[in-house]
C-alpha cells in the first residue's frame, strides 16, 4: 500500500526512527542553557517567578507569566517539609494547569521563529518545566544559568563598576529651571543621558511622586540603570541631571554619585517668574486635587514649622496657585537645593552658569546647542552662557 506514491511501511520506517532520536529534528526539543540574557538569539524574555517576586525585581522588559502563584508556592513548600514526594506531584499539578492556560492565552499565537528565554529564582524546575514545554513544541528555547541570582549579580556588578567606565558632564539649578526638559533636548540632538529620575519616576521632592505612578523597588531601579548604562559609549560624554543621592525612596550606587559630585556642573538660571510658570506647567495634577497637595504640604512641618505650613494650606485653600508655587519655591525649595549642592558638588572647577530667560522649545534646542558647543570646546571660556 501507498500513501502519497510512498510505500506505508517506509513512511513508518521514518517517523519511528525520528521519534527515537535517529534522525536530528530541525529544533532541539529541550531548552539551551545560556549564560547571559542579552543572547541575541533570545527574541522574548519570560520570568516565571511568582507576581511577588517579579514586582520585587526583574529583567527589564520581561514579561510575567508564573507556574506557581505565591499560595500555590507556599502550599507546595508546607508540604515538601513532611513529604517530598507528594509536594512534587502537588507542584507538578500546579504547573502543569498554570503552563497549559499560559500556553492556551500567550503562546499560542507566537510565530515558529518565537525564541524565549524563560528563567526563575535560580535556573529551577519553574523555568525548565515551562521551558521543556515550549522546546517540545518546537520553539527554540532557552533558559538562564543560576537564573535570577546571576542577573541580580551582573546588575549589582555592573553598577558599581561601569561608572567609573564614563566621564559626565552635570546639568544643575534651581527647582523648576527645565533641568529635565534640557536634559531631554539633548537626547533629541544625539547625546548619551542617563534621566535618573525618570528611572525613579520621581522629582526628587516632597512633590515630586509622578502622578498615577509608583516608585520601583531599589532593585529594580538598579536593574534599569544597569540597562541604561550598557546601552552607552564610553567613547562619549554621558549628560546627567544634578540629583541628591536619594531621589524619593530610592537611592543612586555610590560609584555613580562620587562620579556625579566631581563631575563639571552647568548650572541653569532661569527668572523666578518662569519658574513658577514651568511648575505649574508640571504639576496639574496637585491643582485638580487640593486635598491631597494639603496632606503632602502638611508634611513640611517638621523642617519649617506650624506657621509655614499653616499659611501655604490657606493659600492652597484660596486657590492662588501662583503664590503657592512662588513660596514654596523661594521660602523651601531653594534653600534646601542651595544646601543640597554644598554637600553634593565636589567638581574641581568653576561651574558654568547657563542664563535663559524661558523654557520654550527654540530656547531650549539653543541651549543645548549651545552645551555641545562648550563641551566640544568651540565657544570661549566666558563662565556665562546667555540666551534671552
Amino acid at each position: 500500500m501507498k500513501f502519497n506514491g510512498v510505500k506505508q511501511n517506509t513512511v513508518l520506517k521514518t517517523f519511528l526512527r525520528c521519534y527515537h532520536g535517529r534522525l536530528q529534528p530541525s529544533k532541539s526539543s529541550r531548552p539551551e542553557v545560556i549564560a547571559s540574557h542579552k543572547d541575541n538569539r533570545v527574541t522574548e524574555i519570560v520570568d516565571v517567578r511568582t507576581p511577588e517576586e517579579y514586582e520585587e525585581d526583574h529583567i527589564p522588559g520581561s514579561v510575567n507569566l508564573p507556574v506557581l502563584t505565591s499560595l500555590e508556592r507556599e502550599e507546595v513548600g508546607l508540604l515538601y517539609s513532611t513529604n517530598r514526594f507528594q509536594a512534587r506531584k502537588l507542584g507538578a499539578s500546579f504547573i502543569s494547569k498554570n503552563i497549559s492556560e499560559h500556553i492556551r492565552s500567550f503562546f499560542y499565537s507566537k510565530p515558529d521563529d518565537y525564541s524565549p528565554l524563560v528563567y526563575c529564582w535560580r535556573g529551577g524546575q519553574r523555568s525548565y518545566s515551562l521551558a521543556l514545554v515550549l522546546a517540545q513544541i518546537g520553539f527554540d528555547t532557552f533558559t538562564l544559568e543560576n537564573g535570577y541570582k546571576q542577573y541580580r549579580q551582573h546588575v549589582r556588578d555592573t553598577v558599581r563598576q561601569i561608572p567609573e567606565d564614563f566621564s559626565y558632564k552635570v546639568i544643575s539649578g534651581l527647582t523648576g529651571s527645565g533641568k529635565t526638559r534640557l536634559l531631554h533636548t539633548l537626547a533629541k540632538q544625539g547625546q548619551q543621558i542617563i534621566d535618573l529620575e525618570g528611572l525613579a519616576q520621581h522629582k526628587g521632592s516632597i512633590l515630586g511622586l509622578w502622578h498615577g505612578h509608583t516608585q520601583p523597588t531599589q532593585k529594580y531601579f538598579e536593574s534599569l540603570l544597569c540597562a541604561d548604562l550598557e546601552r552607552l559609549s564610553a567613547d562619549r560624554c554621558v549628560w546627567l541631571e544634578s540629583e541628591s543621592v536619594r531621589i524619593g525612596n530610592v537611592y543612586v550606587p555610590d560609584g555613580l554619585f562620587k562620579k556625579l559630585k566631581e563631575a563639571p556642573r552647568f548650572c541653569v538660571n532661569l527668572p523666578l517668574e518662569e519658574r513658577v510658570k514651568h511648575i505649574i506647567h508640571d504639576y496639574p495634577n496637585w491643582i485638580e486635587n487640593k486635598e491631597a497637595l494639603k496632606a503632602t504640604i502638611s508634611k513640611l512641618v517638621k523642617v519649617r514649622g506650624h506657621e509655614f505650613v499653616n499659611s501655604l494650606l490657606e493659600v492652597i485653600e484660596n486657590e492662588d496657585w501662583e503664590l503657592f508655587v512662588r513660596r514654596i519655591l523661594v521660602e523651601h525649595y531653594d534653600p534646601t537645593y542651595t544646601l543640597s549642592q554644598k554637600k553634593n558638588n565636589s567638581s574641581p572647577g568653576t561651574d558654568k552658569q547657563m542664563n535663559m530667560s524661558n523654557v520654550n522649545e527654540e530656547t531650549l534646542d539653543r541651549a543645548a546647542e549651545q552645551l555641545q558647543d562648550h563641551d566640544n570646546g568651540v565657544v570661549n571660556s566666558s563662565n556665562v552662557l546667555s540666551l534671552a
